[in-house]
């Protein structure tokens, strides 16, 4: 184990050493990349992202009429869209509550709902906007060096070395394109999770808040 491990180690401190500092910077955004992402897969995981169905089920049954049925099966649920449409059947219920203030309050919860999903985003965004940039002017400070070196050597200049000496230049503009990738592709699934849950968000309000409207003091009543 040992055997195999310590040139791979020693092939990354060449890699690392050949790219200068910018390949460090790029190495300690990878690192932040790997760690947001399984972060942020947690996170949702932990919001309820992809949890629906009993949110559904709760609108359903608003629409069909089973009120106390709607309110307690949202309660049940521990995702995103649960809450929000819990929040909105509680608003629904009240009947001291003025309609705009309902529509206030369930908008607020969902706000924070949204907020909570696309915390992190901006990281991946940054990530994703600067590592090629750090690539490209570790290759361009390669590049003066590589051939600051030729100018002195003059008439003595080895070509293999000029050479060397740009391939180790472009490993940086390479590693940085390898970080933002992966980046630019998380977060645009992230981006599109959110999205998603947005859509589903104002779809359960918007039915819950216009399907056949129901008489609020009445609602009010039962709920006692």
């Amino acid at each position: 184990m040992l055997e195999t491990l310590n040139p791979t180690l020693t092939e990354l401190q060449s890699f690392l050493a050949q790219g200068g500092p910018a390949i460090w910077v790029i190495a300690a955004l990878s690192v932040a990349t790997l760690a947001l992402i399984l972060w942020k897969v947690w996170r949702l995981m932990v919001l309820g992202a992809w949890a629906g169905r009993t949110a559904r089920a709760s609108v359903e049954l608003w629409c069909h009429g089973d009120q106390e049925a709607a309110l307690r099966r949202a309660s049940e649920g521990r995702g995103m869209r649960s809450r929000v449409v819990l929040a909105a059947l509680r608003t629904q219920m009240n009947s001291a509550l003025p309609e705009a203030h309902a529509r206030e309050e369930t908008a607020r919860v969902a706000q924070q709902e949204l907020a909570r999903a696309r915390s992190g985003l901006r990281a991946l965004e940054l990530i994703a906007t600067i590592a090629p940039l750090i690539g490209l002017l570790g290759t361009v400070l390669g590049m003066i060096a590589a051939f600051q070196a030729l100018q002195e050597a003059g008439a003595r200049a080895d070509p293999a070395v000029l050479a060397g000496g740009i391939w180790e230049a472009l490993l940086t503009t390479a590693a940085g394109m390898t970080v933002a990738i992966p980046a630019s592709a998380a977060l645009t699934w992230f981006e599109s999770v959110a999205d998603h849950v947005q859509h589903d968000l104002e779809d359960a309000a918007t039915r819950i808040f216009t399907v056949s409207q129901p008489d609020r003091a009445a609602l009010a009543a039962a709920a006692a």
